[in-house]
C-alpha cells in the first residue's frame, strides 16, 4: 500500500488530485481530461479502480451515464479503459491522509470516497458473533471470489441494494427466504421487487427489526421484534449507508450533520478552498450512474476553478437545514457568489446567483422518513415563503427525490440566515 501524507506524488505539479476511483471520480476525470485539464491524477487504495460495481455480478449499471445496459465488473472495466484512454494517470493501493491541495502539489482536489453500509454492530443487534453474517458489501466481494457463503438467508432491509444482495446470494448458490424491514413496506421499483424477491419467492415482512442472531459458531436463526424466529444460516444487512468521511474530517472540513458527508454547494466546493466532493461522499446512497454524471457535473465547476472563469473560492452562504420527517439535502448550502459586473461598490457586495453550471435546470436531492404522499415542500428564510412545490420522484423512505433550485436568486446570502426545507402541512 502507498500511503501519501503531507507531500507531493512527485516533484511535478498536479491539476487535479482525485481520491477514489468509483464511477463519480472517473467520470470527473475523463470529462477533465476531455475539457483541456492537463495532469489529472486519481489516487484508489484499493488493488482495482471501479468502487462497489466491481463486486455486483447483475445486469442494471450504465443505463443514464453510459446508454447501454451493463453488469457491474464490464461498467467498472470500460470506466477504468476510458479513462487510461483518456490520459488520466491512475494510482492504484495508495492512500491519501491529507485533502489539502498543498499536501499534494495539487491545484485542485477532488474527494470521492464513496459510502459504507452500517455493519450488525452499528445497528446494535444482539446475539453472539457466529460465522454467516455479511453486509451487501463484503457478500459480494466473497461471491466474486468463488468463496461459499452459506445455503439459506435472511437480508435485512428492503431498499434498493438489498434486491441487488437477492441477485448476488443466488449467484452464490444461497437461497434468500425472507426481507426483513421496519418500515411500512419496501422501497424499490416494482418491476425489481418482481422480478427479483417475487421470482425467488422471498418473504417481506415489514414493520418489523432484527433484534437477535441466534447461534455461536454459525448463525441458525434471527429473531424479531415481535418475537418470530426465522430459520437460517446466513444475515446480510444491506443499506443504512454513511458516507466514508473520514479523509474529510481530517482534512478539516466542515461536515454537513444531514448527510454526514462534506457540507458543499452547488458547485460541489467545499468548505476548504481549493477542495471539492463529489458522488455518494455527499448523499447515501445513489446508483453508480447517477454518481457518474454527478461527477461530470463537478468537472466542469473545477475547470471553471482551475482556468480562472471561477477562480477565487468564494465565502460560505446560508446552510440549507431540513426539518423533519426529512432527512438531508444535497447541496446543502449555498455560496455568496460576487457580482462580477456594475460599478466597483457592486462588485464589492455579494450576492446569490446561480452559477454557470448549475442553471435552472439543476435541482436540490432530498431524502425523506417517511412517506409524503403529495404533499409540498417549502423553503423559507427569515420565516418567508422563498418557494413551495411537489418534489418530483417518489418521495417516501429510502427514494431520493429532487426540488428545483431557481428560488436560489430570492435568497439572502448572509451566513447567518440559514434556509429551512419543510414539509406542507397540505396537499398539493
Amino acid at each position: 500500500m502507498n500511503d501519501v501524507s503531507n507531500s507531493a506524488f512527485d516533484s511535478a505539479s498536479i491539476d487535479v488530485l482525485i481520491v477514489g476511483a468509483g464511477p463519480a471520480g472517473l467520470a470527473a476525470a475523463i470529462e477533465l481530461r476531455r475539457l483541456g485539464v492537463q495532469r489529472v491524477v486519481v489516487a484508489e487504495r484499493e488493488l482495482e479502480p471501479g468502487g462497489i460495481p466491481r463486486h455486483s455480478q447483475h445486469l442494471g449499471y450504465g443505463i443514464r451515464d453510459l446508454r447501454r445496459l451493463m453488469n457491474g465488473p464490464s461498467y467498472a472495466r470500460r470506466y477504468a479503459r476510458m479513462a487510461e484512454r483518456s490520459g488520466v494517470e491512475l494510482r492504484l493501493s495508495t492512500t491519501v491522509f491529507d485533502a489539502s491541495p498543498a499536501a499534494n502539489n495539487a491545484r485542485a482536489v477532488v474527494l470521492s470516497t464513496g459510502v459504507r453500509e452500517r455493519p450488525r454492530a452499528a445497528r446494535l443487534v444482539a446475539g453472539a458473533r457466529p460465522a454467516g453474517i455479511y453486509t451487501t458489501g463484503s457478500l459480494q466481494q466473497l461471491v466474486m471470489a468463488g468463496i461459499p457463503v452459506g445455503s439459506r438467508a435472511v437480508i435485512v432491509g428492503a431498499e434498493h441494494v438489498s434486491y441487488s444482495a437477492i441477485l448476488t446470494l443466488r449467484h452464490g448458490g444461497c437461497r434468500p427466504v425472507a426481507m426483513v424491514t421496519d418500515l411500512p413496506a419496501h422501497q424499490t421499483y416494482r418491476p425489481l421487487a418482481a422480478a427479483t424477491a417475487g421470482r425467488n419467492g422471498v418473504e417481506l415482512v415489514v414493520g418489523r427489526r432484527v433484534v437477535d442472531i441466534a447461534g455461536q459458531r454459525r448463525v441458525e436463526a434471527v429473531v424479531l421484534d415481535d418475537g418470530r424466529r426465522i430459520a437460517c444460516d446466513t444475515v446480510v444487512f444491506t443499506g443504512d449507508w454513511i458516507p466514508d468521511h473520514e479523509l474529510a474530517r481530517h482534512s478539516g472540513l466542515a461536515i454537513d450533520c444531514g448527510t454526514n458527508g462534506p457540507a458543499v454547494d452547488s458547485s460541489f466546493r467545499t468548505s476548504v478552498a481549493g477542495v471539492f466532493a463529489a458522488g455518494n461522499l455527499l448523499h447515501g446512497a445513489e446508483t453508480a450512474d447517477v454518481c457518474a454524471l454527478e461527477g461530470r457535473r463537478a468537472a466542469r465547476s473545477i475547470a471553471d476553478f482551475l482556468c480562472g472563469t471561477d477562480r477565487w473560492w468564494p465565502p460560505s452562504g446560508p446552510d440549507m437545514i431540513v426539518e423533519s420527517p426529512l432527512l438531508w439535502v444535497s447541496p446543502n448550502r449555498l455560496s455568496a457568489l460576487r457580482a462580477a459586473i456594475g460599478s466597483p461598490s457592486a462588485r464589492s457586495s455579494t450576492s446569490l446567483i446561480s452559477p454557470s453550471r448549475a442553471t435552472d435546470r439543476w435541482r436540490f436531492t432530498l431524502r425523506t422518513a417517511q412517506n409524503l404522499g403529495r404533499r409540498a415542500i417549502e423553503v423559507r428564510q427569515h420565516g418567508l415563503l422563498l418557494w413551495s412545490g411537489r418534489p418530483v420522484g417518489t418521495a417516501s423512505p429510502n427514494r431520493s427525490f429532487t426540488i428545483a433550485s431557481t428560488w436560489q436568486r430570492s435568497a439572502d446570502p448572509d451566513p447567518a440566515a440559514p434556509i429551512t426545507l419543510t414539509v406542507a402541512n397540505r396537499v398539493r
